[in-house]
C-alpha cells in the first residue's frame, strides 16, 4: 500500500527538527536553515515554510513565504534566501519526485494560493546530479519565470592545479597585487566593507545592498565560521572585500564582491580570490559559486569575463512558477 505524503506548515517549535534534517540532507544549504531564515531585522516576511512527511517522518522541507499579487496569495521561495526548493534526505526517484511536487501543489490549492514560485539552486549544489524534481515540476505545469546565470568553478585537489585554469592575465594580476603590497586577511570590519560596497553599487548600478549593515553584522555573529569577510588591505586601509557564504561542505558562494575603484589598478580582487580559493581547497570545498552575472536575464559581459578568467563557467539559477 502506498504511503501518503502529508504536508505541514512549519512552526517555530519544529526548528531543531528542521535544521537537523537539513544538516543531514543531500542538497541542503545554509540558505535552507531556520537559523538563517530567521535572522531578518529590516524586512517583514510572512513565513509559510513546509515540512513533508510520511508516517510522521520528514522526507523533505520546503522554505517558503507568502507574497501578494494584489489580493492573490503566492507561495514563494523564502525571500530571505537566495535559493529555495525541496531539501531531501536522499536523491529521490522519479516517482518520489512527482509525489513531492504533486503534494506541494495539492497543499497550495487547498490553502487558496493563486500560484507557487520557486528559485532552484544550481544543479551542482546537490551531492548527486539529478534533474528529477525540476522535471517533475515542469511536467506538472510549472514554467520558467526567469533564468539567471551564475559563474561556477570546480576546484582541483590543489591550488596549483586549480591555477592552471586561470588566464595568464589573472595570474599576472595576483603577482602584481603582492608586489604592490596588498595583503589579504579575514576581517570583522563590516562597516568599512559596507561603505565600499554601498558606494560601488550606487555608482555602477544605482542600487543599494540587499542586506543592511546591521543584518550582515548579525549574520556574522550567528554564523562566524560560515559567513566570512575576506578583505584586502593596502597599508592597513581596506580597499576590497568578498563576503563569502560557506553553504555546506561542498559549496562556497561569493555573496558580495566589492572594491574601492580608486585602487583598481592594485588588482586586489584577483589576490583576494586566489587566497579564498587556497583556503577553500584546504577545507575540501568542491565548488565555488561567484554569483550571478545577469540581472533580469541581461548579461554583464565584463563581470562574466572577470570570473571566466579564473576558469568559471555559467550555470543556470532558475526561477519557475505555476498558476493554480
Amino acid at each position: 500500500m502506498k504511503s501518503k505524503i502529508n504536508v505541514y506548515k512549519f512552526h517555530e517549535s519544529n526548528s531543531l527538527e528542521w535544521d537537523t534534517f537539513v544538516s543531514c540532507s543531500s542538497n541542503g544549504t545554509l540558505f535552507h536553515k531556520r537559523s538563517f531564515l530567521g535572522y531578518h531585522i529590516d524586512r517583514k516576511i510572512e513565513d509559510h515554510s513546509l515540512m513533508l512527511k510520511i508516517n510522521e517522518k520528514i522526507i523533505s522541507v520546503f522554505p517558503a513565504a507568502v507574497i501578494y499579487n494584489g489580493s492573490k496569495k503566492i507561495l514563494c521561495s523564502h525571500p530571505g534566501a537566495t535559493i529555495g526548493g525541496f531539501v531531501t534526505n536522499s536523491n529521490p526517484s522519479l516517482k518520489k519526485s512527482f509525489d513531492l511536487v504533486q503534494s506541494l501543489v495539492h497543499y497550495a490549492k487547498n490553502e487558496n494560493f493563486f500560484g507557487i514560485r520557486v528559485t532552484l539552486p544550481p544543479d551542482c549544489y546537490s551531492d548527486i546530479l539529478s534533474n528529477y524534481l525540476e522535471y517533475a515540476m515542469l511536467n506538472i505545469g510549472f514554467t520558467y519565470l526567469k533564468r539567471e546565470v551564475s559563474s561556477i568553478m570546480f576546484f582541483s585537489d590543489t591550488i596549483g592545479e586549480t591555477m592552471k585554469g586561470f588566464k595568464p592575465s589573472h595570474r599576472q594580476a595576483i603577482r602584481k597585487a603582492e608586489r604592490e603590497g596588498v595583503r589579504v586577511r579575514k576581517s570583522t570590519d563590516f562597516e568599512t566593507f559596507y561603505g565600499i560596497l554601498k558606494n560601488n553599487l550606487s555608482t555602477r548600478h544605482g542600487v543599494i545592498p540587499t542586506h543592511s549593515l546591521k543584518e550582515l553584522e548579525l549574520l556574522n555573529t550567528i554564523f562566524p565560521q560560515k559567513i566570512v569577510l575576506y578583505a584586502a588591505f593596502l597599508n592597513d586601509k581596506m580597499i576590497a572585500g568578498v563576503l563569502s557564504f560557506i553553504l555546506n561542505k561542498r559549496i562556497e558562494l561569493a555573496f558580495y564582491i566589492s572594491h574601492d575603484e580608486k585602487y583598481q589598478e592594485k588588482r586586489a580582487l584577483n589576490l583576494l580570490f586566489y587566497k579564498i580559493f587556497q583556503k577553500a581547497i584546504q577545507n575540501k570545498t568542491k565548488v565555488f559559486d561567484f554569483g550571478i552575472f545577469t540581472e533580469n536575464e541581461e548579461p554583464n559581459f565584463g563581470l562574466a569575463r572577470f570570473k571566466e578568467n579564473f576558469g568559471a563557467r555559467g550555470v543556470f539559477r532558475n526561477t519557475i512558477q505555476i498558476k493554480l
